[in-house]
């Protein structure tokens, strides 16, 4: 059983919890309905540790972030939104379970939906080029549903780590970032999602091995590169009409991701608005990448470049992109009050509070086995974000995962 910890603050005496209260082996402590009487029983709650269902925190998160969203409209910084004190009490009140999460195809890997958008982007066909992408974006989504935070994790790190196929794993990271991102998007409409995913997963189709090159080039541009990187936003959209893409939205979306205003999204036509969406997810995914050139930077760094626009103003598409990945989003490294180095696992329901592995000690030293903080803890609070060309360690993904 999947869970993620909660805080027992979040819990009203004598009102009926609207899920399940679990401890960290998952065991029930509170039945769905059932109600805590005294403050003697909370405190032992507190103390025990309380955990939720997966599907019940990916839609208390949800609720969450419907709460944030008027300190974004009125432009509250960005550390204030990760440190603010949210009435979790009236969230929880008011949530309700949103479904079950979609069925995974066996044997479905993020390794593999890379191969299959490689496939699709570096040779495209028109015969099959929508099926094909209609397959990656179901695969997509499956696994989202499944577990966001073990998407984030895999592409994150893997993204700050390997330069290698870097387009592909980057269109990949912008189309779960925006999708993530969509979801804060409490006034946007569900159709939006599918040509937003599509348009951030094709956004640079007519530039996919070149991308690939500049990655890892360690020359200047040529002025033939510059003049593809400026036009290949027009050429994208041009290349899928031909491919048979018909879908207004996302091509416009695609025409736009680099021109797209800063401003309030509701004043923008929906192409704009989608289009400005994958454009700060863009900037914070290519932040969070290195290139032969440049070091990756750290998740902090990365999340300021998208939260604030080209006015060192709060933006309202980054600023859903940060309420959906957290400040540290898994993948990314922090340092802990205890000198300990770690990486991020899993989202907390607060912005600065993820779970998260320690990978070297406080000696400096690589750790010969991770082990799972809660930063919750004092000892264990994230005092900055660390970038990885400073943790000099290799990490398993699937250790990692299996951790989270």
């Amino acid at each position: 059983m999947a869970i993620v910890p909660i805080a027992a603050s979040a819990i009203r005496l004598n009102q009926p919890v609207p899920f399940a209260l679990r401890d960290a082996a998952g065991l029930m402590l509170v039945p769905r309905g059932g109600m805590v009487t005294s403050e003697a029983v909370l405190k032992q709650l507190s103390e025990r540790g309380v955990y939720i269902d997966l599907g019940d925190a990916e839609a208390f998160k949800k609720a969450m972030a419907g709460k944030m969203d008027s300190m974004v409209r009125n432009n509250t910084r960005l550390g204030r939104i990760a440190e603010s004190e949210v009435d979790e009490k009236e969230v929880l009140q008011n949530y309700a379970a949103q479904g079950t999460p979609r069925q995974v195809e066996p044997g479905l890997s993020w390794d593999g939906l890379v191969t299959r958008a490689a496939g699709a982007l570096r040779d495209p066909q028109p015969e099959e080029f929508l099926s094909r992408i209609d397959r990656i974006d179901d695969g997509l989504l499956s696994m989202l549903g499944t577990n966001a935070d073990h998407a984030l994790l895999t592409l994150i790190h893997g993204a700050s780590t390997d330069s290698q196929k870097y387009s592909v794993h980057h269109a990949l990271l912008v189309t779960v970032l925006v999708e993530l991102a969509s979801r804060h998007l409490l006034a946007w409409p569900k159709e939006w999602r599918a040509p937003l995913r599509r348009a951030a997963l094709t956004m640079n189709i007519a530039m996919t091995n070149p991308q690939d090159q500049l990655a890892v080039q360690d020359t200047p541009i040529s002025t033939q590169q510059r003049e593809l990187i400026k036009s290949h936003a027009r050429q994208g959209q041009a290349m899928l009409s031909e491919l048979g893409v018909t879908d207004s939205l996302w091509l416009a979306a695609v025409a736009h991701h680099h021109s797209s205003p800063s401003g309030s999204l509701a004043s923008m036509e929906p192409a704009l608005q989608l289009a400005r969406l994958i454009m700060r997810a863009d900037v914070f995914a290519a932040r969070l990448s290195p290139r032969k050139t440049r070091r990756a930077m750290s998740a902090t760094a990365a999340a300021k470049s998208a939260y604030l626009d080209e006015n060192q103003q709060p933006d309202e598409a980054g600023a859903a992109i940060i309420k959906a990945t957290g400040l540290y989003p898994p993948g990314s490294f922090v340092r802990l009050a205890n000198a300990e180095v770690a990486i991020v696992l899993r989202r907390g329901l607060r912005a600065n509070n993820p779970v998260v592995a320690s990978v070297v000690g406080v000696n400096g030293l690589p750790l010969s086995k991770q082990i799972v903080r809660d930063t919750r803890h004092k000892q264990y609070e994230i005092k900055c974000s660390a970038a990885p060309h400073e943790v000099m360690v290799r990490l398993s993904v699937q250790s990692l995962l299996q951790l989270s």
